[in-house]
């Protein structure tokens, strides 16, 4: 891509080699900002999202600079809190995006756009902060859109800190250059709330995207099948990897795995992988049935082994959260060639994505009879679901990948800068 280099300064709660999704997201994107020549200040935490503690190797020290040809990384200590601690948690986002946010201002003076990524929605602000100092466009990226998913959730339950957040975040949509969302159903979402008059054009779609010459479809009788004590079974493997949260209902998976163990379909596994809130519960169900496999948390580069020993996986979000997330495993499992069911809004990305590419089937949200019913229909037809991975996997090859991402935000940039 040609065109000026640009000095890009980035604003995110996680970065490589922390766990999270958005850290990876982060990672991929500025990766090849800087393989285009740009130069990239990134200011985000030190690691801790695996543990929610500061990971091994980085703690004692408020701050750590990591200096690169291309720029430079700073890592804030994030002040890690439970996740079932809402004040907790909100308490160290406010925390960390006081010392984050200084740091942007004073780093504000040499660059030419700033990117700030949300959740949490305090980096708005810090962006907004940084942006006005050194007189740059500010590009908020919106992950998922907050407060709704926490209050859809049940998570927030307070009216008064719901209408703070409410607030807060189109205080941050009227100030932005322009807002980046991951999908059209987020979209109208994000141009509902935009005050009257202001521009619906400046919140634009550009969606997360897979590496699909990284993840590739490969062997499902693996070392991670093994691990399960399915080494050379012909057993199906019906797999719900990522995060055990507040937003996705993981008793759906407890309840079908009760239910073909009730009718001795032993032929049929379930493997949850992650970890979060929800673990405890999921772990009681494990414990009592041989078909249902909780696993912990795997590491980054064991990504593409985990999706390839699932004959079937699951994307699962509670009701009425389509139009505020989008989960970014979907484009991973497409490029993994396996297929999915989805137990999401009707209309939603997850929806749409499986239409186009013909890679999987959509059910209702947290409707357990028509989920059981479906994995049923679907494991009990193997070549179809080897046809659906197939198309899947066709689809990811032909979708924009992490560098077509990167390069849209930086047109995105570029037309911002020139204005």
């Amino acid at each position: 891509m040609s065109g000026q280099p640009l000095s890009i300064l980035v604003l995110c709660p996680h970065y490589v080699p922390d766990t999270a999704p958005t850290g990876e997201v982060m990672t991929a994107i500025c990766e090849r900002w800087t393989a285009r020549g740009h130069q990239v200040e990134i200011i985000t935490s030190l690691p801790w999202y695996q543990g929610h503690a500061v990971a091994d190797g980085w703690s004692g020290r408020l701050v750590r600079t990591q200096r690169e040809p291309w720029g430079r990384i700073r890592r804030w200590h994030p002040f890690p809190a439970d996740k079932r601690r809402l004040s907790a948690r909100a308490a160290s986002f406010v925390g960390f995006t006081a010392l984050a946010g200084v740091d942007a201002v004073i780093a504000s003076g040499r660059c030419d756009v700033v990117f700030a990524m949300s959740p949490p929605l305090t980096l708005g602000a810090a962006g907004w902060a940084a942006a006005w100092r050194g007189r740059a466009p500010l590009v908020f990226n919106v992950q998922d859109v907050f407060p709704d998913a926490a209050v859809d959730t049940g998570v927030l339950r307070s009216a008064r800190v719901a209408a703070a957040a409410s607030w807060l975040e189109r205080w941050v949509y009227r100030r932005a250059s322009a807002i980046t969302v991951l999908a059209e159903g987020m979209a109208v979402n994000v141009r509902a709330k935009l005050d009257v008059g202001v521009d619906p054009d400046k919140v634009v779609v550009i969606p997360n995207a897979a590496d699909s010459d990284r993840i590739t479809p490969t062997d499902r009788h693996n070392r991670y099948r093994a691990e399960l004590g399915l080494a050379g079974a012909e057993a199906t493997v019906v797999m719900y990897a990522g995060n055990l949260g507040h937003s996705q209902p993981l008793e759906m998976v407890v309840s079908a795995a009760e239910r073909f163990a009730d009718q001795g379909r032993t032929d049929v596994h379930f493997v949850v992988n992650g970890d979060g809130v929800a673990r405890s519960s999921v772990m009681a169900a494990a414990e009592r049935l041989d078909t249902l496999h909780l696993v912990g948390w795997q590491p980054p580069e064991r990504l593409g082994e985990v999706l390839a020993a699932a004959d079937l996986h699951l994307v699962l979000l509670r009701a009425g959260l389509g139009t505020t997330s989008v989960p970014s495993k979907v484009y991973s499992v497409l490029a993994a060639g396996r297929p999915v069911l989805a137990s999401v809004d009707r209309g939603s990305e997850v929806e749409r994505l499986l239409d186009a590419s013909g890679a999987g089937t959509t059910i209702d949200p947290e409707d357990v009879d028509s989920f059981c019913a479906a994995v049923a229909h679907m494991t009990d037809h193997p070549d179809e679901l080897v046809e659906m991975g197939r198309r899947g996997r066709a689809y990811a090859e032909n979708a924009a990948g992490p560098q077509q991402v990167a390069d849209r935000y930086l047109e995105l940039f570029a037309e911002l800068v020139g204005k």
